[in-house]
């Protein structure tokens, strides 16, 4: 028999690939369940339906009551309010029939104020799978949503879910001749950056820049030492063939340093907000602090390190087996 299942899709919308990135990743781990079943995908950054397409049951409400699960697809998607413009999660006090009973996948949260507020506290409660256990992305997500009163376990992001030791044990220890690296566009430090630039140029003999964000070209551009780096286009699959080469990843965007090492390649993550330093805290992925860039990366560049990724497989598969 096959069930319905709808997902919540944040590579939809996006001009982040970090968010394809996600996704792959989640319809890799979710192979067993969504190859087996008729999947709708929906996305996130965007309404599901306007406020008129409420009064009556439409085409996207008869497939949402149908599904027997509906899955949230990971990134930051939690918010400590829902009262400001541009939610990536698009959701409010008018559409919460569609998304009643959604199970969250390697979900994280952003900080985007000081504490919860009511309204948000009610819309989380009304959406929220009451029964099944949700997977965060981190310690902090986790705590968040049992203190709203739901079942969670941290399994950490979906992108980690396959650097298991056994694949870790293939990612070079080694710094190789040439490294591709990444920018944040929305969250620059002018001055570590061209830093950062400075000494890879300095360390390495072929430089590449990969553009995950839609603007981070742009912001690129306004650096004065880009001359002589190769610029890789903007999608998954320029990027996927650059990184068949043994090349290393330097950079600040957190998944593109993940995928890097989804396919075997020696990576140093920059964090530059909470997302990289609260997964660093609980899985081990060897970030260095931005505000260290000057003292800690030439060395550590040129050290000899093992990737040793910490995924808890029992938490992994606590979650999964909840709908095998």
């Amino acid at each position: 028999m096959y069930n319905n299942i709808s997902v919540f899709d944040t590579s939809q919308g996006t001009q982040n690939l970090g968010d394809y990135i996600i996704m792959e990743s989640i319809n890799n781990e979710m192979k067993y369940l969504f190859d087996n079943n008729f999947v709708s995908r929906f996305s996130t950054h965007t309404p599901i339906a306007r406020w008129y397409q409420n009064i009556r049951k439409g085409m996207v409400l008869r497939v949402l009551e149908k599904s027997k699960y509906k899955f949230i697809g990971g990134t930051n998607i939690f918010k400590n309010t829902l009262f400001r413009f541009n939610p990536d999660w698009s959701i409010n006090c008018f559409n919460i029939k569609f998304y009643r009973g959604s199970i969250a996948i390697g979900c994280g949260s952003a900080l985007n104020a000081k504490k919860m507020d009511v309204y948000t506290k009610i819309l989380y409660k009304k959406i929220l799978n009451k029964e099944l256990i949700h997977s965060t992305r981190d310690e902090r997500t986790k705590n968040m949503l049992e203190n709203l009163g739901f079942k969670a376990i941290n399994t950490g992001c979906a992108t980690l879910w396959k650097l298991t030791p056994e694949h870790c044990r293939n990612i070079p220890k080694e710094k190789s001749d040439s490294v591709v690296f990444t920018l944040t566009d929305y969250l620059v430090d002018r001055n570590s950056d061209i830093m950062l630039i400075d000494i890879l140029k300095k360390n390495y003999k072929n430089v590449y820049y990969w553009i995950q964000g839609a603007e981070d070209y742009e912001y690129y551009k306004t650096l004065p030492n880009t001359n002589n780096i190769k610029i890789i286009s903007p999608n998954l699959e320029a990027y996927r063939e650059i990184l068949k080469n043994g090349i290393d990843y330097v950079g600040t965007r957190l998944h593109a340093g993940i995928y890097a090492m989804q396919h075997f390649c020696r990576s140093i993550i920059i964090s530059i907000d909470e997302r990289a330093e609260d997964m660093d805290k609980t899985y081990n992925l060897g970030c260095i602090s931005r505000n260290n860039i000057n003292t800690e990366l030439e060395k550590k560049i040129n050290s000899s390190f093992e990737t040793r990724i910490k995924i808890d497989v029992d938490a992994i598969q606590l979650w999964k087996s909840q709908f095998e």
